[in-house]
């Protein structure tokens, strides 16, 4: 197997003889640049596969450890959720573990803390909400924030 930064470098290595990626700094502009998560064909039907039964790519995060640099996190409240879905659906690390439509928990191991599941959550107060990394979940339950009501404009 190639090693990632072969892959990379046949990926984004320009027709107009610019260096590859590799050789640019933190504020270059690389177009069309990214990770792809899965090897091979895009295969639609992978929502249908569990994230542990994927080919992932080299690229793909599930491989590496993040939760020592993550500052928050997301908790989540049992109690509220509806299983809508959309923190799964929106997670760009398939950090939030779903069976048969029924979220399960979040993997912890490979959230970085960016917030998308909280964001994209419809309930009043929201079933996903962030927290401090350091935040015991059991702690953070007792901290949930109230109902908000919709302000009359």
């Amino acid at each position: 197997m190639a090693h990632q930064s072969e892959v990379v470098d046949k990926l984004y290595k320009s027709d107009f003889g610019e260096d590859s990626i590799w050789n640019k700094g933190w504020d270059d502009l690389v177009l069309g640049a990214a990770c792809y998560s899965f090897e091979g064909e895009i295969d639609h039907t992978v929502v249908d596969v569990h994230p542990e039964d994927r080919p992932n790519a080299e690229t793909n995060s599930i491989n590496k450890y993040v939760g020592d640099w993550r500052v928050v996190k997301p908790v989540w409240n049992v109690d509220l959720c509806i299983d809508c879905q959309n923190c799964w659906l929106y997670c760009p690390d398939s950090s939030i573990i779903s069976r048969d439509k029924e979220m399960v928990g979040i993997d912890y191991h490979h959230c970085k803390g960016c917030g998308i599941c909280s964001e994209v959550c419809p309930t009043n107060p929201k079933s996903l909400v962030m927290f401090d990394e350091h935040t015991a979940n059991e702690d953070a339950l007792t901290q949930w924030p109230e109902k908000t009501k919709k302000e009359d404009k």
